[in-house]
């Protein structure tokens, strides 16, 4: 039976435990998209922490796909300096680190790039355009991107890379009924609508070769009536499988329906706290992803607890935990379950941690000081 401490491998990667730290953005990169010593130091915390892998937050393969302020690229080669050290620190601390590589799509922010928001299908708000529809010619320009962005990743030392096709992003545009609606080859059917993403893969395959580990991060649906489905997660995963993914890991949800410009029921980042029943967001969509591929799947969404973790990947459901807002509460988590002690993350889903982070001032839990391993502002 298989246990969340035990080593595991991912296409020659060797990982010391199932645990995963899921794609955050940190807001710790230059205005340029550089990476500095403070996102250095995160990253290294969550090694020394004990995180099996690390994903970065999302990295923007080409400019005009930048999301917001303070996220870092890896759009040039002027990136790859502080990749590099980047790289380095967390092997020196024993970790091993996969870089997200991303494109906002319709959600990207032109008022940082400078340049107009591109996505599958053109669309508007008030009565204004808000993103243009992707010619062929952008496509293949953004395919080529993602593959240029993981030799990089490649170049600075990273173990792995991730494609972000989740969370109403470019990608998961692409996949989602509810932005997505061309009449040519990249829409229609869920193979049309998924085509991109498998561009995308073999892009990068070109780039970094067979041996080294891709991953993906997709929706296991989007929550929004007539988008993305559980079904059809279900059948781009199979054509993923065939075409050589080397894990899959389940998120859900788009942020806001495109079609009516405002928020769906259920974001990627739900608020509030989770009762112990409701940990594992996604795990029913995992059960079935798992009676029909067989590539490993990492599975996110409000675990907060390690019996729940360990229950999830004895039973089957899923073979890595990704954790997001506890490892911003507690970067040593890992090692605290590790080392015997079964309470609950400290992270009450509050989503304060964001907070700091659009300020400039870098992702932070506002709700547990740990240096002093005193409560703040009188939160209990």
């Amino acid at each position: 039976m298989p246990t969340l401490f035990e080593p595991t491998i991912i296409n020659g990667m060797k990982l010391a435990n199932r645990f995963v730290r899921s794609a955050t953005w940190e807001g710790m990169a230059t205005t340029e998209g550089a990476c500095t010593s403070r996102l250095i130091d995160c990253m290294v915390n969550l090694a020394e922490g004990g995180v099996g892998l690390i994903i970065t937050g999302h990295s923007y393969v080409s400019r005009e796909g930048q999301a917001g302020p303070w996220q870092m690229g890896i759009h040039e080669d002027a990136t790859l300096p502080g990749l590099t050290q980047l790289a380095e620190a967390v092997h020196r601390h024993g970790g091993k680190i996969a870089l997200q590589l991303a494109h906002a799509g319709a959600n990207a922010a032109p008022h940082l790039s400078g340049l107009g928001a591109i996505g599958p299908s053109e669309l508007h708000e008030n009565g204004k355009a808000t993103c243009q529809e992707m010619s062929r010619e952008e496509i293949a320009r953004i395919v080529l991107a993602f593959g240029d962005g993981a030799a990089r990743a490649k170049r600075s030392g990273f173990d792995a890379v991730e494609i972000h096709a989740a969370h109403g992003y470019l990608l998961s545009q692409f996949l989602s009924p509810v932005f997505n609606q061309r009449k040519d080859e990249y829409g229609g059917a869920p193979a049309n609508r998924g085509r991109v993403i498998l561009e995308v893969l073999r892009s990068i395959r070109r780039a970094v070769g067979q041996e080294f580990p891709v991953l993906i991060k997709m929706n296991s649906e989007d929550f929004s009536e007539g988008g993305f489905s559980v079904d059809d997660m279900l059948e781009v995963s199979a054509l993923l499988e065939a075409a050589g993914i080397d894990a899959i890991e389940l998120s859900g949800g788009i942020g806001r329906d495109a079609r009516k410009s405002e928020s769906t029921n259920y974001k990627s980042v739900r608020f509030g706290a989770i009762a112990k029943e409701n940990e594992g967001y996604y795990r029913d969509a995992a059960r079935r992803f798992k009676q029909k591929i067989k590539v490993p799947l990492i599975l996110v969404g409000g675990i907060r607890s390690p019996d729940v973790a360990e229950r999830l990947v004895a039973d089957g459901t899923a073979d890595y935990i990704a954790l997001s807002r506890p490892l911003i509460c507690e970067p040593d988590l890992v090692n605290r379950w590790k080392n015997g002690d079964p309470a609950k993350s400290a992270c009450v889903s509050d989503n304060r941690c964001f907070d700091p982070a659009r300020k400039g001032e870098g992702m932070r839990c506002l709700l547990w000081d740990k240096a002093s391993g005193s409560t703040q502002e009188g939160q209990q």
